[in-house]
């Protein structure tokens, strides 16, 4: 299991992202409060401002004050780290 750093010691599972967005528009913004209302609302930012938003697998919708470009290159970083790893093993 593959853990992605999403702001001041938060972690998710990589393999369980589906989608990191902004939260500027209007269909994410009723994604956010319909999530709040569920319970399935994960507020990461600490009291600082969204700057994206990350959808999982399990309906879970995860705020972080980290910009999606940010947490995309952090799994990218992971995924060539693992490539890097395997041809070492081969």
């Amino acid at each position: 299991m593959k853990l992605i750093n999403i702001g001041f010691g938060n972690m998710v599972s990589a393999s369980r992202l589906i989608a990191i967005v902004s939260p500027e528009s209007a269909p994410i913004k009723r994604i956010i409060q319909d999530a709040k209302e569920r319970g399935t609302l994960i507020d990461a930012t600490h009291g600082r401002r969204t700057r994206a938003v990350i959808v999982t697998d399990s309906d879970h919708i995860i705020l972080t004050y980290l910009q999606s470009e940010t947490v995309a290159a952090r799994i990218a970083d992971e995924n060539s780290d693992n490539l890097d790893e395997e041809d070492v093993n081969e």
